[in-house]
């Protein structure tokens, strides 16, 4: 039994640690729709993309001007630098990964957030969670949907990675920690024994990936690595582990057209010091070092490859005093019984409630729960942002707060936004921040807010209202985390959206700045 019980716990901690929760202004470009001019014959260089977690403009600048981040800094000055990049949503590492990796929103790739419920399944998906959630749920389960089921399952296969569609060109790509790494080449996962043991994983898990996949104590490209994975280096899920692969793929020759390398821990000290925190950045600015120095020096990096430095989601301060900062959202709902954490769903529960962060999914998952009143009971609280739910005709409605005011919109129309996409609108648009002159659209601190919103309403099935807060707050479900003090993010708010990019090696950029537009790009660069 106390063996079990020790397997359980690492489990846990594996788990915790690889999915837990997770400028000049003269360089900066209008952010509108531009058609990027690639030279035909110019021979194309490598792609190197260094994913890191929760890096925002402010805090980049700042630990440049301390002198904190050097390799970030050449590599800005030799290029381009882009400071409000807009991310996908829910703004969690999960749902932009799958954005970047297939040039989609949510209604496409079909990953709704870290945390969502299955209408088929009759249960809740976990690709990571907290460690007192961690303590109700099956950690398990979570191992496997977090390293199988979401590249193999839930991750629309009619939806193409850039490492499938590379592949189908005849080139080639590595996948370096990435969360989100599907391709078309087989690898197998080497399950740690404590895993395996259990009966109900395989001490081999066969996926399917780029053909360099490293992932962690999973999977390592240099042998030398495993050095990075004991459980007080987070089993490899740490910026060093990341740097060390993408190196020797360099120093081997063997980097291929595409890299996407993830450094991870910038992300944990965002949530834990808050959102201004530089110590995170300065330890991805070594790692990103120890990559350019595998070059032998970093011009030659910059002359030999494309590197392409972004962020993923932004993080904003929350408040230190928990009573004011946390939104019980089993308080607000508490007219109906409530699905719990540790029991499978029961067929007298009404709502499932999937935390993520600033935003939820409210599922009603019985016949007699009608969406519109659980609206209701959500409009109560101030500190809400956006509740918004869909009808039967596949409109978005948006509400806030006790007015009742209300603003509807579905794809396709008269109204145009600045990225080209065509609307119908109706009501309030106060509500979403937008402005809208000679059908032109605006978008103000909810940034690309129709196209993200109807994304995450079409991201997967079931009746569910979607619910973010404002600034400087946080849901609270059953145990889920909070970071009192700290950062968070997962909402659709400019401060939990707008993300830093860096170019170098080539003078092109995305036809848009949004992640989204950026699967595309690396496309063309390759395809040359």
């Amino acid at each position: 039994m106390k063996k079990k019980r020790i397997s359980i716990f690492l489990v846990l901690g594996l788990t915790l640690l690889i999915f837990g929760c997770k400028t000049d202004s003269s360089q900066q470009l209008n952010q509108q729709s531009v058609k990027s001019h690639i030279p035909v014959n110019s021979k194309a260089k490598p792609v190197i993309v260094i994913l890191i977690d929760s890096l925002m403009n402010k805090p980049l600048q700042e630990a440049i001007q301390e002198d904190r981040a050097p390799a970030m800094q050449y590599l800005l000055h030799k290029g381009q630098y882009f400071p409000q990049v807009v991310s996908s949503f829910p703004t969690m590492s999960v749902t932009i990964d799958s954005t970047l990796l297939t040039g989609t929103y949510a209604d496409q790739h079909h990953v709704p957030g870290l945390v969502w419920y299955s209408d088929q399944k009759k249960r809740m998906i976990f690709y990571g969670n907290g460690a007192k959630e961690a303590l109700k749920i099956d950690q398990l389960q979570v191992f496997l949907d977090a390293i199988y089921q979401l590249n193999q399952v839930h991750l629309n296969k009619k939806t193409k990675t850039i490492h499938e569609e590379l592949a189908d060109k005849g080139k080639e790509s590595a996948s370096i920690n990435a969360i989100v790494f599907r391709g078309k080449t087989k690898h197998a996962l080497k399950v740690p024994d404590f895993i395996a043991n259990s009966n109900r994983v395989p001490e081999k898990m066969i996926v399917t990936g780029p053909k360099w996949l490293s992932y962690a104590a999973l999977a390592q490209l240099n042998p030398k690595n495993r050095w990075n994975t004991p459980l007080w280096k987070k089993f490899g899920m740490n910026d060093e582990f990341s740097a060390k692969d993408t190196a020797f793929l360099i120093s081997q020759k063997k980097l291929p057209d595409v890299t996407i390398t993830y450094f991870p821990e910038n992300d944990n000290l965002a949530h834990r010091k808050g959102p201004t925190q530089l110590e995170g950045i300065e330890k991805a600015d070594q790692a990103l070092q120890t990559v350019l120095d595998a070059y032998g020096s970093w011009e030659q990096a910059v002359n030999n490859a494309i590197w392409i430095v972004m962020g993923d989601s932004a993080q904003s301060a929350v408040y230190d005093d928990r009573q004011v900062a946390t939104i019980d959202l089993k308080s607000l709902l508490n007219h109906y019984r409530i699905a719990k954490l540790n029991q499978p769903v029961r067929n007298e529960d009404q709502i499932v409630i999937s935390a993520n962060e600033r935003m939820a999914y409210i599922y009603a998952i019985n016949d007699n729960v009608e969406l519109s009143n659980v609206v209701k009971l959500l409009q109560n609280e101030n500190k809400l942002d956006i509740i918004a739910m869909k009808d039967g005709k596949n409109d978005i409605h948006v509400t806030k707060g006790k007015k009742g005011k209300l603003f509807s919109y579905h794809p396709g129309g008269k109204f145009i936004d600045e990225y080209g996409q065509s609307w119908t609108l109706s009501g309030e648009e106060g509500l979403v921040d937008i402005t809208v002159n000679n059908n032109r659209i605006k978008y103000g601190k909810y940034p690309d807010v129709l196209a993200r919103l109807y994304g995450a309403m079409n991201s997967h099935e079931g009746k569910y209202v979607l619910v973010t807060v404002k600034p400087g707050y946080e849901l609270a479900c059953e145990s889920s985390p909070t970071h009192i003090g700290g950062g968070a993010h997962g909402s659709l708010h400019e401060k939990d959206s707008l993300v830093p990019l860096i170019i170098s090696g080539t003078n092109t950029r995305p036809k848009t700045l949004r992640i989204v537009d950026i699967k595309d790009w690396i496309l063309q660069l390759v395809n040359r």
